[in-house]
């Protein structure tokens, strides 16, 4: 808190310093302002200051119109689609693209567990709070726009490290009836069909999209099929008021090919020594939404949602040094692990914007309820089959079956206070509170049933920032301070081993985040943002090892408890040149772009114990370390994406490079890979992908690309569990051409 507080006079000197250098600006200017702003950008796109009973101002976030963009939609390729955002990670350990991993600023991008994952405004995480990992997202050929904010959306969305990221679905807001479809094949048995219709009939509207995607996989044991389905109604009652409803669902089924040994990797990154591995989630989400003006200068904005999904898994567990092979004395293969999580979720909340003047200057003040009950029931380490395919059945009862709950209330506020017109502050405040409950069979040992110990814990938890903004003609400055913090996750209340014992008094963690930037456009042919960020991460948990009873005789025990701290600090700028445009050459020759979007980020323990034990009793000795100026795990040093797009009436190209540096898979910063494959530096890696589209008749399209062209052998990640211990290599040279209609 003291670190936070420390930060808050600088960017308020800061905005005084602006304001005495403040601009007097005519009328007439005040109008061409509002032209630039709503007029089309290159993408990425930033919000205005308020949209959909959202602030905005002071805020740093992107805005990825996914028509403006090319890339390889039809497999979710995130590493094209958010190579105009800087700062981005993405783990890429399988082609399929059913999940989307992705953080920001060195956070962890592990199913973007880091960042507050939504579709239209609702959540579709597994647990927002106990286990907020994104095993759904919409296939991008179903999205309109990409939205990210970074972390001072916690006030308003909740109080995520990395922020909000959400998914806008396609909408028909024009034609009486509008049909689409997109139909593609590819490398490695790739075919996929998307299929819509929508409409928009005198007070209705609707929207419904399925999309099938099934391939053989760049890895060998990769196979995968997956389904998404989605339905949308709308009735307006009137222009102010409306209320919708939309459902999706989506299933699938995946092969998991493993992870494999650094020897294994560089013999031949293709192979798997893994085919009886499989995943699936059965996912349904649902929303009820309804908007209103009680009056012109107050909009109201209610959402009802909910998730009913599972999360299944079955497969032989071991290191990729431990071969899957058959039992000559049963001639069979051993009996893999079963893994499986149901999930319940339901929530309500509430958005308003309330308009007010304070002498001829109008502010706006955005508030909000939220209310959130969550119930995961895990089954883990049952006795599977022991054949190949994707089988759930369990022979005996699951060793570990726990259900935990989650219940949520907050309330949040922020004002914009505009100083002038060109100069605004907006505080704000959050107040959340959280209660969880874990209870249930943690695992068995010498035959016998662990009981895990009935947990209960709640806290309170008040979150507050502020946001600055300097506005010039298309440009502006802005700075925050937001806090955050991170919920105890049921993975934290559950230990590894039922020898371990959880700190009754852990503590959630906190920090917070800060941004000063400059961004805009420039008679559209300029498009940048550049910005410095610092990122404090505290009460970190880790293993703290105890002998037990304060006996070295007895052995020792691992005591899971709040350790430490982080720093994430860096530069991340974006600029995009129309370079036809520049030279006035644009409508024979079309538009030329060149970007860059580059990030330099320093991730660093700060100060996080660690302890080791050697020897056996009675002499067993424990060492305490610190990793105090090690490299966050997973944080690369740098991310830089350069790419140069040509575009006319009816064809547009990209053509984009990636680098991205080395990174230590272990808060250790081992160097030296390990015999299994789990630990390990990874070197950096650089990529080539192009992309194309052509538009003719109106209503006809041609998409082809061809990614990773160099064919590099590169990997993003390794694991310890899922989905599989090892390295996981990312995709060689790929391709694909789609054909579509939109009538």
């Amino acid at each position: 808190m003291k670190s936070f507080l420390k930060i808050i006079p600088f960017f308020l000197f800061f905005a005084s310093y602006s304001q005495e250098n403040d601009l007097e600006l005519n009328d007439s200017i005040k109008v061409l302002n509002t032209i630039i702003l709503t007029a089309k950008q290159q993408s990425p796109e930033r919000m205005p200051e308020k949209k959909d009973n959202v602030l905005y101002s002071g805020k740093k976030n992107e805005v990825l119109k996914l028509s403006n963009i090319n890339g390889n939609f039809t497999t979710n390729n995130a590493r094209e689609i958010f190579s105009r955002v800087p700062g981005v990670t993405v783990w890429e350990n399988e082609g399929s693209g059913i999940q989307i991993n992705v953080g920001v600023r060195g956070l962890s991008p592990n199913r973007s567990w880091e960042l507050n994952t939504r579709q239209n405004g609702y959540d579709i995480s597994s647990d927002v709070f106990g286990y907020p990992e994104a095993y759904y997202n919409p296939p991008l050929e179903a999205v309109e726009t990409i939205e990210l904010v970074r972390g001072g959306s916690s006030l308003q969305f909740g109080p995520q490290f990395g922020g909000m990221l959400n998914y806008v679905l396609k909408r028909e807001t024009k034609k009486k009836f509008s049909f689409e479809t997109q139909n593609t094949v590819g490398s490695y048995g790739l075919m996929s069909s998307y299929n819509a219709i929508g409409g928009n009939y005198n007070k209705f509207s609707y929207y419904l999209y399925n999309h099938s995607r099934s391939g053989d996989g760049w890895r060998e044991n990769s196979n995968y099929s997956v389904r998404n389905t989605h339905a949308f109604i709308e009735y307006r009652f009137t222009e102010k008021t409306k209320i919708s409803a939309e459902y999706t669902n989506m299933d699938y089924e995946m092969q998991q090919a493993g992870g494999l040994t650094d020897e294994q990797f560089a013999e031949n990154s293709r192979q798997s020594l893994r085919e009886r591995n499989w995943f699936g989630t059965p996912w349904n989400v649902f929303s009820v939404n309804f908007d209103t003006k009680f009056r012109n200068n107050w909009s109201f904005n209610t959402k009802l949602f909910g998730l009913l999904a599972e999360r299944n898994s079955v497969g032989f567990t071991a290191t990729p040094n431990n071969e899957d092979a058959i039992n000559p004395t049963t001639n069979q293969y051993e009996n893999r692990r079963v893994d499986r999580d149901k999930y319940e979720n339901y929530g309500l909340e509430t958005r308003s914007i309330y308009q007010y003047k304070l002498g001829k200057t109008a502010n706006n003040l955005a508030f909000g309820i939220r209310y959130y009950k969550a119930n995961t029931v895990r089954l883990q380490q049952g006795k599977g089959t022991t054949g190949s395919d994707f089988d759930l059945t369990v022979f005996e009862e699951f060793a570990r079956a726990l259900n935990f709950t989650t219940q949520n209330f907050a309330f949040f506020a922020e004002n914009q206070v505009k100083v002038t017109d060109h100069f605004s502050v907006t505080p704000g405040v959050r107040f959340e509170q959280i209660n969880s409950t874990a209870k249930g069979q943690f695992g068995v040992q010498n035959s016998s049933p662990v009981v895990l110990e009935n947990r209960e814990l709640s806290r309170s938890k008040p979150l507050f920032g502020i946001g600055l903004e300097y506005k010039f003609r298309a440009t502006n400055l802005y700075a925050n301070v937001t806090q955050a913090y991170r919920p105890v996750l049921f993975s934290d209340l559950t230990p590894p081993a039922v020898t371990d014992i959880i700190d009754p008094n852990l503590k959630d963690a906190d920090g917070f985040n800060a941004d000063f930037g400059y961004r805009g456009t420039f008679k559209n042919i300029l498009n940048f943002d550049v910005s410095l960020f610092y990122l404090s991460y505290n009460n970190r948990i880790g293993g703290v090892r105890q002998f037990i009873n304060n006996d070295p005789t007895q052995g020792t025990f691992l005591f899971r408890t709040n350790l430490g701290e982080t720093i994430n600090k860096g530069i991340e700028s974006f600029i995009n040149l129309n370079a036809t445009g520049l030279f006035g050459i644009d409508k024979p020759y079309g538009n030329l772009d060149i970007f860059a979007t580059m990030s330099f980020i320093d991730s660093r323990y700060t100060d996080f114990k660690t302890f080791t034990t050697s020897g056996s009793a009675p002499n067993i000795q424990v060492t305490e370390s610190n990793l105090d100026g090690n490299r966050v795990e997973n944080a690369p040093r740098y991310i830089h994406n350069f790419g140069i797009s040509w575009s006319n009436n009816h064809i547009s190209t990209t053509l984009q490079y990636k680098m991205s540096g080395l990174i230590f898979t272990d808060a250790n910063n081992t160097r030296t890979p390990s015999a299994n494959g789990t630990t390990g530096l990874l070197e950096g890696y650089n990529l080539l992908d192009f992309s194309s589209e052509y538009k003719f008749l109106k209503k006809y399209n041609i998409r082809t690309g061809i990614n990773n062209i160099t064919n590099e052998n590169y990997a993003t990640r390794r694991a310890s569990g899922y989905p599989g211990p090892g390295i996981l290599p990312g995709e060689g040279r790929t391709f694909y051409i789609s054909i579509g209609v939109k009538i």
